[in-house]
């Protein structure tokens, strides 16, 4: 078997696709983590994709960041010496979460996004939905009722009820969400399908 690259790839990076420095495979960026060399040779997450320099992409799969570590890819990536944080997978974990959550905040204020079983069953009735949320501690039952309504549209079941009220800004539990079909919703999913990803539940 063909050992993946370890370099970075030389290719300027204007292309959908970015090759993982830990599987050597061509990957859409949605699916992908991007780091880069911060002041001081330090590796640094780029959640966003915005920061300066040339980045270093890993895809986001548990297997992915332990070969990472294991193998010094960053370093080597990078053509430098690189001082990573042995807590860089739990760092990455949480930015990425955070991601997630502020795009459903942002979804409320925009009016992209509604709570609460009656209106989220109204919604999934229009067939409209572009992401069900569920409560991952959220009651089989009430999350099975809406479940089989959703039909084809993406069902996201990886935040707790007390943090989806905070991202809504709200006190108590959130137990049902839904955001309707559109670039939001796109966002998020995309967002969410990394997070879940990383954790190996993909």
């Amino acid at each position: 078997m063909t050992e993946p690259s370890e370099v970075a790839d030389d290719r300027e990076e204007t292309g959908p696709l970015r090759r993982c420095i830990a599987t050597g495979e061509s990957g859409p960026v949605e699916r992908m983590i991007r780091f880069v060399v911060g002041p001081e040779d330090r590796l640094v997450p780029d959640i966003a994709g915005r920061l300066p320099g040339r980045g270093i992409w890993v895809s986001a799969t548990p297997e992915a960041f332990e070969r990472a570590f294991a193998k010094r890819l960053f370093a080597r990536a990078a053509r430098r010496s690189v001082t990573v944080d042995p807590a860089l997978p739990s760092t990455v974990d949480r930015l990425l979460e955070r991601q997630c959550l502020d795009l459903i905040g942002f979804a409320r204020r925009a009016g992209e996004l509604v709570a609460g079983f009656e209106k989220v069953e109204a919604l999934l009735r229009r067939s409209v939905v572009g992401v069900l949320i569920e409560a991952s501690d959220g009651s089989a039952d009430g999350r099975g009722k809406l479940s089989r309504l959703a039909r084809d549209a993406p069902i996201v079941a990886l935040f707790a009820a007390s943090a989806l009220a905070e991202a809504m800004g709200r006190e108590g539990v959130v137990v049902h969400a839904a955001m309707p079909r559109g670039g939001l919703a796109q966002r998020f999913v995309a967002a969410t399908d990394r997070l879940a990803g990383l954790r190996g539940l993909a």
